[in-house]
């Protein structure tokens, strides 16, 4: 469940007119948070986001449905034809003690930047030249 202040933080989002990612970004946050503080673990940064993500389209956050092929699309996949039923507390138990299992190297700033640059090398965004600036600079003989 997440915390009143982000939802009330992601409400506010929604209020601005903001994307729908923007007001996700606050339940990723807090999940990365979670991580830092010692409340459980993660994998990997991308399993932080996806955790944060879920949250948020629980709380109500108007998300596209989970890429195709993704764990998270066979989850939903598979329960998509009966109604949203809160899960058994054993399978919450599981679930909870099975993160508190990981690693809290996930939720790191060098694991982060990692994380956001490969997914902007993905999308195409600035930066997808690797070392562009070092032949410049031998170029200008300051190398």
């Amino acid at each position: 469940m997440p915390e009143k202040k982000t939802i009330e933080r992601a409400r506010e989002d929604a209020r601005e007119g903001k994307a729908p990612t923007t007001q996700a970004g606050e339940f990723v946050r807090e999940e990365i948070h979670h991580v830092r503080e010692g409340k459980h673990g993660v994998r990997s940064p991308k399993q932080a986001i996806a955790i944060g993500l879920s949250k948020a389209r629980r709380a109500g956050v108007k998300l596209p449905p989970p890429p195709k092929g993704s764990a998270s699309a066979r989850k939903s996949q598979s329960s998509g034809t009966r109604s949203r039923r809160r899960p058994s507390s054993r399978r919450s138990r599981a679930t909870t003690r099975a993160l508190k299992r990981e690693g809290r190297s996930g939720a790191s700033r060098s694991a982060l930047s990692r994380q956001a640059r490969s997914a902007r090398r993905r999308r195409g965004g600035r930066g997808t030249t690797s070392g562009s600036r070092s032949t410049s600079h031998r170029a200008t003989g300051r190398g």
